[in-house]
């Protein structure tokens, strides 16, 4: 059995070196057949020269190096479709969880042959009130508003079977948050309960967990639209019997001038939802736009990696390139269903 495992470089160079040892002691107590993705996201810090010279001392660790930042998740996802083990173990690398707790993954998959997926949860969210505030309010807010729910509190690292990468690796969204493509990839999936520490900051600033949250909702889930025409019905109804009342008293003759105050006020509260709600709309046509141009998923600079003839560097000079690595996912994916169609005969 090979186990591939992968992280994400952004700002990275303090723990990229102790994750690096913390994790190859973890995974050599499950397989000697080890391999480590280290996904450069365009840190700006010296964390790409740390992952080479790792990759220069050891074989098994492959760098991936993207031309710039493309974000957390993107990276992610980029990063599985180089992987080749039968489990994918992924993480983070500052160390907030710690790298040991990856043989309680690999025992609770032991444990339930039937499921696919080992993802991590924490009882409760560190860090100060403030920080923790905004994540309760955005899992209730998701959870609410999109289709697929996610589960409270959920932690980046995960074990995972190859066919479920490789389901994972046909969703090609521009715009998406990570929690919910797990969610919809769907597969037997478990959850562990492990400890997670805080550094004291974080590279997800107030406006990247704010759209984050936005397109969570907008790229996952129509309701705010469903929400919207429910709305339209809801002030329809009350504005009807208003008009039966005005008709009623034009046609007896009583009239009053009083209510302007109301009525300024009414007009200002309709303003402001109409243009609220086309806020809403404006949104889901941007996602609509975004989705729809053909633009690259993410560029790949270059990736380090020791081949069989010797070669320790390989550089990804075009498409062609980035297609074999999609194509190389479908092929598993591929091997995956004929095993299953074999067995069910």
């Amino acid at each position: 059995m090979k186990l591939s495992i992968i992280t994400t470089l952004y700002y990275s160079a303090p723990y990229i070196e102790a994750f690096y040892r913390r994790i190859l002691a973890a995974a050599e107590g499950i397989t000697p057949d080890v391999e480590i993705v280290i996904v450069n996201d365009g840190s700006p810090d010296d964390a790409l020269a740390i992952a080479c010279r790792l990759h220069e001392q050891d074989k098994r660790v492959v760098v991936v190096d993207l031309s710039r930042n493309f974000g957390h998740h993107r990276a992610i996802m980029t990063g599985l479709a180089y992987t080749t083990g039968d489990l994918v173990f992924l993480m983070d690398c500052d160390l907030e969880e710690a790298p040991e707790t990856l043989p309680e993954f690999y025992a609770a998959l032991q444990h339930n042959a039937a499921a696919d997926v080992v993802y991590s949860v924490q009882s409760e969210r560190q860090g100060p009130t403030l920080r923790r505030l905004p994540g309760d309010l955005y899992y209730r807010l998701v959870n609410y508003l999109s289709e697929y729910s996610v589960p409270r509190n959920i932690l980046m690292s995960r074990l995972m079977t190859r066919r479920y990468v490789a389901a994972l690796l046909q969703y090609r969204e521009q715009l998406f948050s990570i929690e919910g493509l797990w969610e919809m990839a769907g597969y037997q999936q478990i959850p562990i309960y492990i400890e997670k520490t805080y550094k004291g900051s974080s590279t997800y600033s107030f406006s990247k967990k704010l759209w984050l949250a936005i397109y969570s909702i907008t790229a996952m889930s129509s309701k705010p639209l469903v929400a919207i025409a429910y709305l339209g019905l809801l002030m329809i109804v009350p504005s009807g019997f208003m008009i039966l009342i005005l008709l009623g008293q034009y046609l007896t003759g009583y009239t009053d001038v009083e209510g302007w105050t109301s009525l300024l006020v009414s007009l200002w509260f309709l303003s402001g939802l109409i243009i609220f709600i086309l806020g809403i709309i404006a949104i889901y046509i941007s996602v609509i736009f975004t989705e729809t141009k053909p633009r690259p998923y993410t560029i790949v600079r270059d990736v380090y990696r020791h081949y069989e003839n010797g070669a320790a560097h390989k550089p990804l000079l075009n498409h062609r390139d980035v297609e074999s690595i999609e194509l190389n996912a479908n092929f598993h994916h591929r091997d995956t269903e004929s095993a299953e169609v074999s067995q069910r005969q």
